[in-house]
C-alpha cells in the first residue's frame, strides 16, 4: 500500500477547467458549514450541523485524522469550497470507493461529475486500479445520475444495509471497470 499512498499524496491536489481538488483545511469550515447545516444537502448522509463548531470538529476528527484521498472541491473562479469528494483504496482487490457531498446551491452544474472524472483518471491512469465503485441511498436519485454520467454501471440494490439518521435504508451500487473507463470518449 505504501506505493499507492505515495501516489495519492503526490496527487493530493488536482484540477480541471472549473474546479480544484485539494485537502480540506480548517479555513474551509465556513464554506463547509454552509452545506452541513442545510437539511436538503445532508438528508441522505448525516444529521445537519447546528453550529460551526460541529463542522470544525468534523474537519479535525475526520478530514485531518486520515486526510489521504479526502478532497475539498473548490471553484477556480472564486476559491469557494463547495463540497468534498473522497476516494478510499482497497488494495487487496485493486479497487477504489468513491463518495461525495455537494452544497445544494451548486447542484445541476456538473461540478461533481467534473470532480469524479478527476478521481477516475487518478484511479485508472495513475494508480492502476481495476475497479471503482460507489453506493448511494436509494432515495437520492440525483447521486445516481452523477454515477451514470461518470460511465458507471448499476450493479444492484442492497436492502436495508445502510444506517442513515437512525433508519435502515436501501443502497444502490454502481461500478466502472478499467477497460470500461478506457473506452470512454473523454
Amino acid at each position: 500500500m505504501s506505493n499507492m499512498n505515495l501516489l495519492m499524496v503526490k496527487h493530493s491536489q488536482m484540477e480541471s477547467d472549473r474546479i480544484i481538488l485539494r485537502p480540506v483545511i480548517l479555513e474551509d469550515a465556513e464554506d463547509m458549514y454552509e452545506y452541513t447545516s442545510d437539511e436538503q444537502t445532508t438528508r441522505f448522509i448525516y444529521d445537519q450541523h447546528t453550529d460551526i463548531n460541529q463542522t470544525k470538529n468534523l474537519i479535525a476528527n475526520y478530514f485531518f485524522k486520515e486526510p489521504t484521498g479526502k478532497y475539498a472541491i473548490l471553484l477556480k473562479e472564486s476559491n469557494k469550497m463547495i463540497g468534498t469528494i473522497e476516494f478510499r483504496i482497497h488494495e487487496y482487490n485493486k479497487s477504489g470507493e468513491l463518495g461525495y457531498t455537494l452544497n445544494r446551491r451548486y447542484w445541476g452544474n456538473g461540478y461533481m461529475t467534473e470532480a469524479g472524472k478527476l478521481i477516475l483518471e487518478l484511479a485508472f491512469n495513475t494508480l492502476g486500479l481495476e475497479r471503482v465503485f460507489a453506493e448511494y441511498d436509494v432515495r437520492n436519485s440525483a447521486s445516481g445520475k452523477v454515477l451514470d454520467r461518470l460511465g458507471m454501471t448499476y450493479e444492484g440494490t442492497r436492502r436495508r444495509n445502510h444506517m442513515v439518521k437512525g433508519f435502515l435504508t436501501d443502497s444502490v451500487h454502481y461500478s466502472i471497470l478499467k477497460e470500461e473507463y478506457g473506452a470512454k470518449p473523454w
